[in-house]
This record gives structure tokens, sequence and C-alpha cells, in this order.
């Protein structure tokens, strides 16, 4: 909210400081947001297994949680290999589940990543502009 508080006032009131303002931190959040992405492509693995060790100890404590219920409906999954639940044989468990979920869901994250990044840059495009031109309207008066 502040960052957008930057960016229309600063378009809205023609201020350089503003729109500078805004680009450094649309910026940051770039930034942050490529590192973010480097580090979960680096550390999948390492993810995946902190998601199902957090489910199994969830459902040691209360199988019947709602967070493990919502984990089951999404996942089409059932209890975890140590502790498998009688829903059929055919039914997987949930640790495979959430593996399964991020291998096929990685990709999407991506591209929604991707996404953002170039609106992001597109909008720090465009604040440069506007405070070049600015500068330049405010050198002609």
């Amino acid at each position: 909210m502040l960052v957008g508080f930057f960016g229309c006032c600063g378009a809205v009131r023609e201020s350089q400081c503003l729109l500078g303002s805004f680009f450094a931190c649309l910026l940051i959040i770039f930034g942050a947001e490529v590192a973010a992405g480097v580090f979960g492509f680096l550390n999948k693995d390492k993810i995946i297994q902190d998601v199902q060790k957090f489910y199994t100890k969830t459902y040691k404590e209360n199988s019947n949680s709602t967070m493990i219920l919502s984990y089951q409906k999404v996942l089409n999954c059932c209890g975890t290999k140590s502790i498998p639940c009688d829903a059929g044989s055919e039914t997987k468990d949930c640790e495979t589940g959430i593996k399964e979920f991020f291998d096929s869901k990685l990709f999407i994250i991506g591209y929604v990543g991707i996404g953002i990044a170039g609106v992001m840059i597109i909008g720090m495009i465009f604040s440069m502009v506007l405070c070049c031109a600015i500068r330049n309207s405010r050198e002609v008066i």
C-alpha cells in the first residue's frame, strides 16, 4: 500500500522524490523476489521435506484438525507413510501427495513469479520515464 501511495502521489503531484522512492521500493521488492525464487529453486527438496515433516508432526498431534483435512482434500490423500489410514488401498499417503504436488505445480509458481517480475519491471521503467519527463519539463520553464 505504501509503494502504491508513492507511485500514485508521485505521478499526480509530479514529485521526483516520490517517484524515485517508488522506483527504489520496486527495485528492492524485485531483488527480494529474485532471491526468494533462486533460493526456492535450489532448495526445493529441503522445502518439500520441511512441509512433509510439518504435516507428519501435525497429523500425529491431531489427525482430525482442519489443516490436516484440508491437506487430504486438496491432495486427495490420507495418512502418512508410517501411519496409514483406512481410506482404501488406492489412496496415496499425504507425504507422497505433497511431493507430487510440488513437482507438478512448480512451473506454475515460476510462471506467476515471472509475470509479477515483468509487471514490476514495467512499473520501474514507467516511473523512471515519468521522473525524467518531469525533470525535463521543469528545465524548460
